[in-house]
């Protein structure tokens, strides 16, 4: 009796332990991604922005910026996931000559959701501030969007990672922080006296 209770216990205790380390993998793609397509998005809008007040090239910087961060994060991802299959099924073919075709990552998938989560986080400054005319509160916009959207990421991937919330949330805000400043002021700088 005693050693069934036991057993079943064994068994309650290994259903309700979940290893958050193997969730390591594709969480990191998702808020590194995401959190890339914001911050660079939101950077490069902000560049452009010091130095040109008008909404179309604010815009138009964003939405290249989206593009070609997507495609870059897509590619990168793919290549580095395709180095990973490869290990993984000449480690296979050592051990037992038999391919677990299940137990491989995709390339493809780990592109596609990169491209996805990089552009998804891009849209948050492009709309933010696709809808403001005027120069200053389109500034004030796309900051606090972005201010919301880093919060929400570094807590989204604390959570999920059971990690401590506070300490994420304030790393991902102030290291977004740190991109937009340095790029609007550079850009400003570079802007009135090296053009």
């Amino acid at each position: 009796m005693d050693q069934a209770r036991n057993s079943n216990m064994d068994i309650e205790k290994e259903s309700t332990t979940f290893d958050y380390s193997k969730r390591a993998q594709w969480l990191r793609a998702a808020v590194l991604g995401a959190n890339d397509g914001l911050v660079s998005t939101a950077s490069l809008m902000m560049g452009v922005g010091a130095v040109k007040h008008d909404v179309k090239a604010m815009i138009l910087s964003g939405f290249a910026g989206m593009v070609a961060g997507a495609c870059s994060m897509a590619i990168g991802e793919f290549v580095s996931v395709y180095s990973q299959y490869d290990i993984e099924v000449a480690q296979m073919e050592r051990e037992s000559g038999i391919i677990e075709k299940e137990k491989l990552p995709s390339p493809t998938q780990a592109a596609a959701a990169s491209a996805l989560a990089f552009s998804l986080g891009a849209i948050v400054p492009l709309l933010a501030a696709a809808f403001v005319k005027e120069y200053r509160v389109r500034i004030i916009a796309v900051v606090a969007a972005v201010t919301v959207a880093l919060v929400a990421f570094g807590w989204l991937g604390a959570a999920l990672g059971k990690a401590p919330v506070l300490r994420s949330s304030a790393r991902v805000l102030f290291g977004g922080w740190l991109a937009m400043a340095v790029t609007f002021g550079l850009t400003k700088l570079i802007g009135l006296h090296g053009l």
